[in-house]
């Protein structure tokens, strides 16, 4: 079985077994669809799309993750979780879908579609036509709490890549102070605070180490997906962060 050889091809790179061969007899299960949110505090159309995320985030089979970012600064309110290194993978992302320009709000689905975060009906649409995609995940399994193991698995045209994703959980209202939502309070969910990449996947199987986590309260998912903004191939969630 795929996920008994990786158990084992894990013990073997962690010292505790010196060698064995990897099989592949059985495929691992689906993952989660994947819904990435591309919003911001100072952003006047996004309340609606972060109210949407916040109910995604509570959906069996769906992971909903929201990405502040900060290009709308400018306009007079710093938005309190944004990062640059979010916006960098919103252009990824926008480049792979040949749009002219990042929209915001953007939801992302599972990597291969994208529409407006205000668009409840697209995004439900969406969603669906992912989660009856056919799907060949790698085996993936945290090995301790400093390393996650990959397993082998057809990689897309042009390479993998994977990566660490730690986000809040919890449900957070921030009142908006300045700039065009001043006097809103906007609802946050399944914020994204940490967006690491481990390193590139192959197809074949590799270990990659952690980052230690500068938030214990943090949930964590790593992703395997095609290079650059490519579509979601795997999903692996932290067990205190799965549902």
């Amino acid at each position: 079985m795929r996920k008994a050889a990786l158990s084992l091809f894990c013990l073997a790179l962690s010292g505790v077994v010196s060698s064995l061969a990897w099989g592949s007899a059985a495929w691992a299960g689906k993952p989660p669809v994947v819904v990435e949110l591309f919003t911001a505090q100072g952003c006047s159309s996004c309340g609606k799309a972060n109210q949407l995320a916040a109910e995604l985030s509570q959906r069996e089979g769906v992971l909903a993750l929201t990405y502040s970012v900060d290009y709308w600064d400018y306009l007079g309110w710093k938005d309190t979780f944004a990062k640059p290194d979010f916006a960098e993978r919103q252009r990824a992302y926008a480049k792979k879908f040949a749009l002219r320009d990042v929209p915001t709000p953007q939801m992302v689905v599972a990597g291969r579609v994208q529409a407006s975060g205000a668009k409840a009906e697209a995004i439900e649409d969406l969603i669906k036509a992912a989660a009856k995609a056919p799907a060949n995940p790698p085996d993936m399994e945290f090995v301790g709490k400093a390393r996650v193991a990959v397993g082998s698995g057809p990689a897309p045209r042009g390479g993998g890549e994977v990566w660490l994703v730690r986000y809040d959980p919890r449900e957070q209202d921030i009142a908006v102070k300045r700039g065009d939502n001043k006097g809103q309070t906007l609802i946050h969910r399944n914020v994204v605070r940490e967006l690491v990449r481990l390193g590139p996947w192959t197809g074949k199987p590799k270990l990659y180490r952690l980052p230690p986590a500068a938030d214990a309260d943090l949930a964590s998912v790593v992703l395997v997906q095609g290079a650059k903004g490519g579509r979601v191939l795997g999903v692996l969630q932290s067990p205190a962060a799965e549902r």
